[in-house]
């Protein structure tokens, strides 16, 4: 997974509270193959309409080339699906801000390159409003913790270990192989003051 620190691209509003893992990906989707890809299913109830046609009034089937969702509060609610975020990565999406997410999604998101970027109600409402129904450019600076959008500049909390691991392409094996040379001098040294831990034969 390639790491990122600045991402420029189409940003889009959703602004839907409560939209859970469920609605970002139905379940009866999630045993395709995931070398199949898996954007096509991306909120594909709501983008329908009552006969299953797109719906061209949705805000991503109006810009489908958009990286960056401005949603409501409590995103990625629901079940710890990790194919929500599978579904969001594989449409296109870089990052989400949002007031809110569901707490292992956003940990899900970060492990495979997806900001989920908090922000405050107030910044969520005026990014939402200079949005509107069309779209704009933004960029995201994950070193500066930042969105810029037209005049806008808004600030966006996220955990420092997530900043390290979104800007350079980690899941949490790779965060805990940067320490490869300090757990190996650990264990030689664990292997001298306990030799009796180590089963018989073990190298």
């Amino acid at each position: 997974m390639a790491g990122w620190r600045v991402h420029r691209g189409q940003a889009v509003a959703l602004p839907l509270d409560n939209l859970d893992t469920d609605q970002l990906i139905p379940a009866r989707f999630m045993s395709q193959p995931r070398a199949a890809g898996y954007g096509g299913f991306l909120l594909h109830d709501l983008r329908r309409d009552v006969a299953g046609e797109p719906d061209p009034a949705f805000p991503l089937n109006r810009h489908p080339g958009a990286s960056i969702l401005v949603a409501g509060r409590n995103f990625g609610s629901g079940s710890s699906r990790e194919a929500a975020v599978y579904a969001l990565v594989d449409a296109g999406i870089r990052a989400v801000v949002a007031e809110s997410f569901g707490d292992i999604f956003a940990a899900n998101a970060v492990n495979n390159g997806l900001l989920p970027a908090r922000v405050a109600a107030a910044d969520a409402a005026a990014l939402t409003a200079a949005l509107g129904a069309g779209t704009a450019e933004a960029t995201v600076d994950l070193d500066a913790g930042e969105i810029a959008l037209g005049d806008l500049t808004i600030g966006f909390a996220l955990d420092e270990t997530w900043r390290t691991k979104l800007a350079n392409g980690w899941d949490d094996i790779d965060l805990t192989g940067r320490h490869a040379d300090e757990i190996a001098r650990f264990r030689a040294a664990r292997r001298q003051t306990a030799p009796w831990a180590w089963p018989r034969g073990a190298a």
